[in-house]
């Protein structure tokens, strides 16, 4: 019989109700034992995060060095300016909708009122990362960009042999294990009686992501119809095969083919989508960004964390440069993001825990929301070289 393979969503959906369903019944004495995992598993993480971002962030960064000059520059600012602005509309939006859907410091007044019946780890390993968050991102721009002046291809080749390390601790370590750490996550808060209100918060951030992705789209498109001079909803239902295929892969570089395919029948010439659609796959990541932002911002209000404009400006604009880093994997875009979300919004490792999975309920609609806006990004690029040509 062939092995049934079962989506990386539906096993995190598994796992939280798992652990909700589990935290009726199980003996406290039980529930240690995945807490305990939990903390050794987040450990690992913060001594992974710092390693990752160094190994994907910097051969990114000294491959983009080599493209194809004038138009890679103007591709990468373009996608760089849609990734930020759409950090911005996130944070924009969620800060007038989520007080009236959300209370504020809710989440962290069920965990003081828990706190009588917390778990605790049987033990704890320090992990201690070989640098910080900040060092490996200073590191990886100053590796990157003086890579892409230097001829040799020594250094270049060991980092990019170290990506693939990297990418194989990911799908091979982090990515299988996530769900028994959602699962111990759902598990804890289930047994301190904080789950109802971390659910009802799910329910109600998907809705808003959900709606902003559409509108995000529908603002791409229309600034893309006004630079080329092309019908923008007749341009965005065009690219919907991109968008269907991508949530089924989950993936933005295993929908290239179709994204390709979709922006050439909208009118973008083949050597301008030949170019930008397969950079873009890796460079543009609008839709993720605002997921982020989003899921970040109702953590931070229902934690009764900062969440001023200030916090979110540094943010947003370092997310959009870490944004290259997400590889091709489902989840990619959160596990490159989430030393940033530690680091700068200060979130504890529970709290990361349910960034992460809150991410990944809508990870499919927010890589669509990514390779769709590819083909605005290719409109607008195709029509400046075009100009550029005349």
């Amino acid at each position: 019989m062939k092995r049934i393979r079962i989506s990386l969503l539906l096993k995190i959906v598994i796992a939280i109700l798992a652990g909700i369903g589990c935290s009726w019944f199980f003996h406290p004495s039980i529930a240690r034992v995945f807490v305990t995992f939990n903390s050794l598993f987040g450990n690992f993480l913060n001594f992974v995060i710092p390693l990752l971002i160094l190994g994907l962030v910097a051969p990114g960064i000294a491959e983009l060095g080599r493209g194809a000059g004038r138009m890679l520059g103007v591709t990468t600012l373009i996608a760089y300016a849609s990734t930020v602005l759409s950090g911005y509309f996130s944070y924009g939006v969620c800060s007038a909708v989520y007080p009236y859907i959300l209370e504020p410091s809710s989440f962290a007044a069920s965990q003081v009122l828990a706190a009588g019946s917390g778990l605790e780890p049987y033990f704890v390993i320090d992990m201690p990362p070989l640098f910080g968050v900040m060092s490996a991102l200073i590191l990886s721009f100053v590796l990157g960009l003086a890579l892409s002046a230097v001829k040799g291809n020594v250094m270049r080749g060991m980092l990019c042999e170290f990506r693939e390390v990297i990418m194989i601790v990911i799908r091979k370590a982090i990515i299988p294990l996530l769900p028994l750490y959602i699962f111990g996550i759902f598990l804890k808060m289930g047994v301190e009686g904080t789950v109802m209100t971390i659910l009802g918060l799910f329910l109600k951030v998907i809705i808003v992501i959900f709606v902003l992705h559409v509108a995000l789209l529908l603002i791409q498109f229309c600034i893309a119809g006004a630079v080329s001079g092309r019908n923008p909803l007749k341009s965005l239902r065009q690219m919907l095969p991109a968008y269907m295929t991508a949530l089924g892969t989950q993936s933005s570089a295993a929908t290239i083919p179709v994204t390709l395919a979709q922006a050439k029948k909208i009118g973008v010439r083949a050597e301008v989508a030949d170019f930008v659609i397969p950079l873009c796959g890796t460079i543009h990541l609008s839709g993720s960004t605002l997921k982020i932002v989003a899921c970040a911002l109702a953590l931070s209000i229902m934690g009764g964390m900062p969440s001023d404009a200030g916090v979110y400006t540094e943010f947003i604009f370092i997310l959009g440069i870490a944004m290259v880093a997400a590889p091709g994997v489902p989840g990619g875009a959160i596990m490159a993001s989430i030393g940033l979300i530690g680091l700068i919004l200060g979130f504890d490792e529970d709290m990361q825990g349910m960034m992460i999975a809150l991410y990944i309920a809508m990870d499919s609609f927010g890589t669509a929301c990514n390779v769709t806006g590819d083909g605005a990004i290719a409109m607008i690029v195709d029509r400046i070289f075009k100009k550029s040509s005349v």
